[in-house]
């Protein structure tokens, strides 16, 4: 089969005006104008004005939460996490129900794999059982340093007893701590002699900021509410980033969610460690909790990538939503680039490398964004909140 569009995007290389994507058993073979030399023969699917692109990828999301879309107030960062704390215990049929809607949404708006965060690990099967790839990241939660060892006792059991069909459907499954506000240094300790943790929020907020240099703020208020105010904590009075890599915590492969407050040389560490950062602007924007520095980021050569967050914070899980929303805030950063943050960026955080770009011998994993007429800027297109993208079966 060969789709044709009147723009292909393969990222790897500059956007392809009447662009075409051979496919056989289920992998690019060719991709390149109509008409250029070695075009392939075959059967030609034509998908008209817009613009064929590699499917997207989430890289943060909590598809557990789903259920909560719209029910929380977005009045700040601490009220936004102590309603989350209490609507939490759901009918599980109904947190099931909603994940369930919520990967048949990602699909249909051109999603093609997603780092999901997972606190109670009870929607795997329907991960296993839809079209998305995966990597869980099952996120440990213990601010009492005395419960270090039993909390990762039982994460490492459940996931041991998770079925092997797990794996074999492309979902992975990896132990990942909350925040460094919400996991005690000893669980951290932990994670990190068995080579993690794999994913973790990171500088979101500057009650999280605040914290962590002073030891009191708004999250010691929330600790007392939640009887863990008495635990000890010798405050480091440095910034997160600095905090997580003295524990050893930050590392090559870590996903770390946000990173909004972080100083010159929080992102040169964040650069020389080789995290890889997910964006998450539009839940930033709805909590209030400010925007990161994504100028600063590229120019240190930060490892980027995009996600949408959860239903609790944002009000879709279209990516490309947040994709429009990181071009109007930041119109000086390259519209390309921004696009490789929800392709090839978030490809690389979760360890895809078949995904991510249209290139022979890739995945056919593809996206297309129709356009009402012809299109002169593709790339200005896809970013200017009218793009619509949607599944492409090949």
């Amino acid at each position: 089969m060969i789709l044709q569009a009147s723009w292909v995007l393969p990222v790897a290389r500059p956007p392809i005006a009447q662009g075409r994507v051979a496919i056989e058993g289920g992998r690019v073979a060719w991709v390149g104008a109509r008409g250029e030399q070695g075009e392939p023969r075959g059967e030609v699917r034509d998908l008209g004005p817009g613009v064929l692109l590699p499917g997207l990828v989430n890289a943060h999301c909590h598809l557990e939460l789903s259920h909560l879309r719209a029910r929380l107030p977005r009045t700040g960062f601490v009220p936004w996490v102590r309603a989350l704390v209490e609507s939490r215990s759901a009918d599980p049929q109904v947190v099931r129900g909603a994940a369930a809607a919520a990967i048949d949404d990602l699909i249909e708006s051109g999603t093609v794999a997603v780092g999901d965060v997972s606190n109670g690990l009870q929607h795997l099967d329907l991960l296993a059982d839809s079209e998305l790839r995966a990597v869980v990241f099952h996120e440990l939660i213990g601010w009492d340093p005395a419960q270090a060892g039993a909390i990762l006792d039982v994460a490492l059991g459940r996931v041991a007893a998770l079925p092997a069909r797990l794996a074999e459907r492309g979902v992975g499954v990896q132990p990942a701590a909350h925040a460094p506000h919400s996991v005690s240094a000893a669980l951290f300790g932990l994670l990190v002699a068995r080579g993690g943790p794999a994913a973790v929020h990171l500088a979101e907020s500057p009650a999280e900021s605040e914290f962590l240099k002073t030891g009191g703020g708004e999250w010691r208020a929330f600790l007392r509410e939640r009887r863990l105010g008495d635990v000890p904590f010798a405050p480091p009075g440095t910034s997160p980033v600095a905090y997580l890599a003295a524990l050893g915590a930050l590392r090559r492969q870590l996903v770390a969610a946000h990173c909004v407050h972080v100083d010159a040389e929080d992102v040169a560490t964040l650069a020389r460690l080789g995290v890889h950062v997910v964006l998450c602007p539009r839940s930033n924007r709805n909590l209030g909790v400010g925007r990161a520095p994504l100028p600063d980021l590229l120019a240190a050569g930060v490892t980027l990538c995009l996600g949408t967050d959860s239903l609790a914070s944002v009000d879709s899980l279209d990516l490309l939503e947040d994709a429009a929303l990181l071009h109007r805030d930041f119109p000086g950063v390259d519209a390309a680039t921004i696009v490789r943050l929800m392709t090839r960026g978030g490809a690389a955080a979760l360890g895809f490398s078949d995904l991510g770009t249209i290139e022979p011998g890739k995945r056919a994993a593809l996206t297309f964004a129709p356009a009402p007429q012809p299109l002169r800027e593709p790339l200005e297109f896809l970013l200017s909140g009218e793009a619509r993208p949607r599944r492409v079966a090949a």
